[in-house]
């Protein structure tokens, strides 16, 4: 929230077309760039926030509420709860949040006049965009032109929609002089602070195995403790609340989007889920991958965890879980045959994972081996091979892409650097900080799709999913360390 700015200090700078301020903003128009930074600048505005929590505030939430808050079951197969009599095996996994950081910053373009808003704007909602902007100036969505602009890699962050309700107040007000276009450019600090990052994850999952078959899975709980995002998210999008009044109305419900792939791709004998919904006082949204980042990670960390102290090979322990998914084993064989997989010995460096995202014959499935290695210089990842399955496919090359674009996002997850929170703001807010790869950091990928006339599947998702834990399984199998906790190396290694 805006508390207070020094409107004398911009006084002198040439230029100046206008100083627009809201209840949580303020802005600068001027006829350059440099012009309007210069004034913002000497502003110095100040702001308040209304939740100053830090990171260790949330972690300590989340931890309290994973012990003994109050769980909602989302999901149950086979025998479900019932079947788990003991906990032979459990594992504790944690996962930060996660800042999409899109390459480019929220911009957009209006022009207000006679009662109309022309409106140019990279939107992943573009109607819910246009009747945000509506609503702020109080005129009728159809009085609403907008104009749809490409979004460049963002990665759900252009599903919210503050940079087209600011546009038009703006636009707005400006237009009391008179009408005209103008651009509104976020800084990158505004971009970081102003983002909602994927909601943290911590998990708890325990296992009863069988007794007959070392390793193999009886039954397997989940307890995740999260905020209940994709409602958060929903109350923003849909019903127009701000952050804080989203996460209001949103405490303490159950929510199986922000679980979503909790239930594992294997064919266990019982399975049950649980929500523990917490309230970290941080407004959070939606990041490529979603839900799916944390509980992929969760579950294929700790399938390989099972097999590491049964003495498993994690390839055909995995196969012989999967039922009747022929298509995923197709792609577990093989990612192993790409990567020419040694069973993940000691010290080989090899890693493996699996995920498939959705139900039914539309479900994408991808298998991804990792080949990482501990240097003078840090982790580093040397091979990605992943097979991979979407059903038929429209455009292999912009599919490719997808895939590569994925793991590479997935390296970051997993060998970024954490964003700390300090009084409820990120204490980084420039790319160098955020650790993300760079090309000399991305590794030899080797990606084929398996052919299929199965419905097409979005490849998006996919890779940004399985990276990760494909990542700390390598590591696990190069040093020994099993890493819980995402990014990898967020407390050092």
């Amino acid at each position: 929230e805006l508390t207070g700015f020094n409107r004398d200090a911009a006084a002198g700078i040439k230029g100046l077309a206008g100083i627009i301020q809201s209840k949580r903003w303020i802005a600068v128009a001027a006829d350059t760039w440099w012009s309007a930074d210069q004034a913002l600048n000497a502003m110095k505005p100040r702001f308040a926030v209304p939740t100053p929590v830090n990171s260790n505030e949330i972690a300590a939430r989340l931890d309290t509420m994973l012990d003994g808050g109050k769980a909602f079951p989302i999901a149950e197969t086979g025998f479900g709860g019932a079947a788990l009599k003991r906990v032979d095996m459990a594992r504790r996994y944690e996962v930060e949040p996660g800042y999409a950081a899109p390459l480019e910053t929220a911009t957009a373009t209006a022009r207000y006049a006679d009662g109309r808003l022309d409106l140019w704007i990279a939107s992943q909602a573009p109607e819910q965009a246009r009747i945000a902007a509506a609503r702020a100036i109080g005129i009728a969505t159809e009085d609403v032109a907008l104009y749809p602009m490409p979004a460049g890699g963002s990665f759900d962050a252009r599903l919210e929609h503050d940079h087209a309700i600011e546009i038009a107040l703006i636009a707005r007000e400006l237009a009391k002089d008179r009408p005209r276009a103008v651009q509104l450019t976020w800084p990158r600090r505004d971009e970081m602070i102003r983002s909602r990052p994927r909601a943290p994850a911590w998990m708890l999952i325990g296992a009863q195995l069988s007794q007959a078959d070392p390793g193999a899975i009886d039954a397997l709980r989940l307890r995740i403790a999260t905020p209940p995002a994709a409602r958060e998210f929903g109350k923003r999008l849909f019903d127009n609340l701000t952050s804080m009044a989203a996460i209001r109305e949103t405490t303490g419900q159950a929510d199986a989007m922000a679980c979503e792939g909790a239930v594992p791709p294997y064919q266990l004998p019982a399975l049950l889920v649980e929500h523990i919904p917490v309230d970290i006082g941080l407004p959070v949204g939606r990041v490529r991958g979603n839900a799916h980042v944390p509980t992929t990670f969760a579950i294929e960390s700790f399938i390989d965890e099972i097999a590491a102290k049964y003495g498993r090979e994690p390839l055909s322990f995995r196969m012989a879980m999967l039922g009747g998914d022929v298509r995923l084993a197709a792609c577990l064989q093989r990612a192993a045959q790409l990567a020419g997989w040694d069973g993940g010995v000691n010290q080989s460096g090899q890693g493996l994972a699996c995920a498939r995202i959705g139900e039914g014959p539309g479900a994408a499935r991808i298998a991804c081996v990792a080949t990482a290695r501990q240097g003078e210089g840090g982790v580093r990842v040397t091979r990605l091979s992943a097979a991979v399955d979407i059903g038929r496919i429209i455009n292999h090359d912009i599919a490719l892409q997808q895939i590569e674009g994925g793991l590479v996002f997935g390296i970051a997850t997993a060998l970024g650097n954490p964003v700390k929170l300090r009084g409820g703001v990120p204490e980084v807010v420039d790319y160098e900080a955020l650790g993300l790869p760079a090309l000399t950091d991305c590794p030899d990928m080797r990606i084929e799709f398996i052919a299929s006339e199965a419905p097409p599947a979005d490849p998006g998702e996919l890779g940004a999913v399985v990276a990760p834990p494909a990542i700390a399984n390598a590591l696990f199998s190069a040093t020994g360390l099993r890493l819980r906790r995402l990014p990898l190396l967020s407390d050092g290694i």
